[in-house]
């Protein structure tokens, strides 16, 4: 019988799936690596050199060669650290604080640039950000959904940019998809956002034709 075909699924589906089997191990170094390939691409063809985020699951951050992984990668496809970024989600850092600390630190070493992902959202002290090797942090969409009109999450997302500023962090709202709530970000000098208001997930050569080409700033 021919199997089933649903056509795309979305990550809220596969991705917990491939974390319960240890798929996700694989899965992520594979994405990293091609992520890398395509971001070294986009360089050798002379387009702005930007730069690239990529998630870790919870399962790669728990290997030992994680960091030697990552090292191995850049190496084979000849990017510069300084132009990848890594995310993890404040859940992540707070699970086996020792090897955590010990893993970022490796990787802030290499140049790497560590962001946290969904800030706001997970259960840890605020102490890891005096301790850890932090670089970004991220506003989480549940929060930037509603800064116009809910009074509580337009004081948690100034309470996030004013903590990022005050530590000399980068801060990134996500899920933003109005004119509106980018105006109320930038009047909080929250530059950095990305969200469906700037574009829709596309495959690379989309992305190359529609800003890479030209001289739109990612």
């Amino acid at each position: 019988m021919e199997p089933s075909r649903r056509g795309l699924v979305p990550p809220d589906e596969f991705i917990p799936l491939a974390e319960e089997t240890g798929l996700i191990v694989p899965i992520g170094e594979w994405v990293l690596e091609n992520a890398c390939k395509q971001l070294k691409k986009w360089h050798e063809q002379g387009f702005p050199l930007i730069s690239v985020s990529v998630n870790l699951s919870v399962r790669q951050f728990e290997q030992n060669n994680l960091f030697s992984m990552v090292k191995n990668i850049l190496k084979r496809v000849g990017l510069s650290s300084e132009y990848l970024h890594l995310e993890l989600t404040e859940n992540q850092i707070i699970k086996n604080t020792d090897i955590t600390l010990k893993t970022m630190e490796q990787l802030k070493g290499l140049g790497i640039s560590i962001a946290i992902d969904d800030f706001g959202t997970g259960y840890s002290s605020l102490g890891y950000l005096k301790n850890f090797p932090i670089s970004t942090l991220k506003i989480d969409k549940s929060f930037v959904q509603d800064i116009t009109q809910d009074d509580d999450d337009a004081a948690i997302t100034n309470t996030i940019i004013t903590l990022a500023q005050n530590l000399n962090l980068n801060v990134i709202a996500e899920g933003v998809e109005t004119s509106e709530q980018a105006e109320f970000l930038s009047a909080r000098d929250c530059y950095l956002m990305q969200g469906y208001f700037f574009g829709r997930p596309m495959k690379a050569d989309d992305l190359e034709k529609k800003y890479l080409s030209t001289k739109y700033e990612l």
